[in-house]
């Protein structure tokens, strides 16, 4: 098995590192990480420590000796996925398979056909919700640069965001729609991709035409129509396999 990965604030600047809180109290009474054992320390932005515990001590006390510290690259092209609002835990569910896969950022859209409404309180707690099931995805997924999550953004906002891709898409299940598939559109080698993935109820016309005049256009995925839930997922992961990041 790869080594477990925590989160730290600020990464290792010496030969020893002292793992302690929430992320120390993970390693030592969950996962109950003895000497000898190896770890992966990180900031969750590309930087990334391996190192071997030395000593376990209380409940949430690690120290690890810290062999060697990297940086990952930043990811090119970087895949961004505009996610509707699903209903109900549908949208944890979204972005925890979105991060396991290797998305590079999640912008949740207040569509117009959303049920699922982000007002106030409730939606800075749900926010709050998709940020920490990145953060833990991206742990139990090893990875070491996390996915950003934004502010809820507008149609408005989602334009201009599409506007400054490099490759700007729209998941369209309409079959009569004039949509290509996302498996034969012509990638960028670097830059960004933008897709925007509706609500339940479908992306508008209204909505269809702003991003339109943005320079997005739609896409289908293949014949089945995948759940809003789903379709971030799986247009990540045939996205990392075309542009050779999954490789």
């Amino acid at each position: 098995m790869t080594a477990p990965v925590f989160v730290v604030e600020r990464m290792p600047t010496g030969p020893e590192f002292v793992l302690e809180g929430p992320e120390g109290r993970h390693a030592v009474s969950v996962k109950r990480l003895q000497p000898g054992e190896d770890v992966v320390l990180t900031d969750g932005l590309g930087h990334w420590a391996e190192g071997v515990v030395r000593a376990a001590e209380g409940k949430d006390r690690l120290t690890v000796a810290v062999d060697s510290t990297h940086e990952e690259p930043e990811p090119a092209p970087r895949i961004t996925v505009v996610q509707a609002l699903p209903k109900g835990d549908r949208g944890e569910l979204a972005v925890e398979t979105m991060t396991e896969t290797g998305v590079d950022a999640i912008v949740p859209w207040q569509a117009a056909r959303c049920i699922t409404q982000w007002k106030g309180e409730r939606g800075a707690k749900a926010l709050t919700k998709w940020r920490s099931t990145a953060r833990e995805a991206g742990k139990q997924s090893r990875r070491v640069r996390f996915p950003e999550v934004a502010e809820a953004m507008t149609t408005k906002q989602v334009a201009a965001l599409l506007a400054g891709a490099d490759l700007a898409g729209v998941l369209h299940e309409d079959r009569d729609h004039d949509s290509s598939t996302l498996a034969t559109a012509e990638l960028p080698a670097t830059g960004t991709i933008v897709l925007v993935v509706g609500p339940e109820g479908g992306v508008s016309p209204q909505e269809l035409a702003a991003f339109a005049e943005a320079g997005a256009r739609p896409y289908r995925l293949g014949r089945s129509v995948l759940r809003t839930s789903t379709a971030g997922t799986a247009a990540t992961a045939l996205l990392l396999g075309r542009t050779g990041r999954w490789g």
